[in-house]
């Protein structure tokens, strides 16, 4: 078994319950380089650590398969959660060619950090009920129907992975989607670090603002209206007219 272990944005404190039991019995541990915190590999007290950045797939998955065939407690350490930008699909179906099972552990992913950091609520009533999580292309091909500016006509609340670079792009996409050049942009870099830098904005001025900020890389983009809401609905949920299944609604006012 080897098991694939998020664990989390960057503040230690962040790690799951889970990731951090799994680290502390933790033999054999492939990292992601500098995107995890020293704190966090300190967690790994009994494990020989190899730090995957310098690797190519191949070298990765000899050492996962080592550990797992020596039963040894191995472990694939990823930032955030695994199943998001990870390349775990990859790694899963090789070490699963050789007869060795997976698990996935998740953690809190950066885009909700960076929610977090904005003291953001991304779904709200009367605004958006949606979240689109993507990234801009470059090297890494993007579907056609999955295009900036077609996810963009939604109107939703749009996250942007691994994008900060091309924030241009990003823009000029989303408005020919149809944000309009007033809606609100957050960039937050390091969700959750000691550095962490908090950048908010419109779609006028937020690329400016990060090129001022000197910000080109891990950072998280949010574009829509729950960044900064003009105005939005309240919620039906804790609505005094509003009766489900745990409550009967009331006549008073709501408030």
């Amino acid at each position: 078994m080897v098991d694939f272990v998020g664990c989390g944005p960057g503040d230690p404190d962040l790690i799951t319950v889970k990731a951090k039991k799994i680290l502390g019995r933790a033999e054999v541990v492939v990292y992601s380089g500098s995107l995890i915190p020293d704190a966090i590999l300190k967690m790994c007290k009994k494990a020989k650590v190899h730090d995957a950045s310098k690797m190519v797939r191949g070298e990765i998955t000899d050492i996962l398969l080592a550990g797992a065939r020596a039963k040894k407690q191995t472990v694939r350490l990823h930032d955030g959660d695994p199943t998001i930008y990870g390349a775990i699909r990859e790694q899963i179906d090789a070490l699963a060619a050789e007869g060795v099972e997976s698990r996935i552990v998740p953690g809190v992913t950066s885009f909700l950090a960076s929610a977090a950091a904005l003291g953001a609520q991304l779904t709200l009533p009367g605004v958006t009920q949606t979240i689109i999580v993507t990234r801009a292309e470059k090297r890494t091909r993007v579907p056609k129907r999955e295009q900036i500016r077609s996810l963009a006509s939604h109107g939703a609340t749009m996250i942007f992975y691994l994008s900060v670079h091309l924030l241009d792009k990003v823009v000029d996409e989303a408005l020919a989607g149809g944000y309009k050049k007033k809606t609100p942009v957050g960039v937050v870099y390091r969700a959750s670090w000691k550095d962490q830098k908090i950048l908010v904005g419109t779609l006028a001025d937020i690329a400016a603002k990060v090129r001022a900020a000197k910000i080109t890389r891990t950072a998280i983009i949010v574009i829509g209206e729950a960044v900064a809401p003009s105005s939005y609905e309240f919620s039906k949920l804790y609505d005094a007219s509003f009766s489900h299944g745990y409550r009967k609604a009331r006549r008073t006012k709501s408030r």
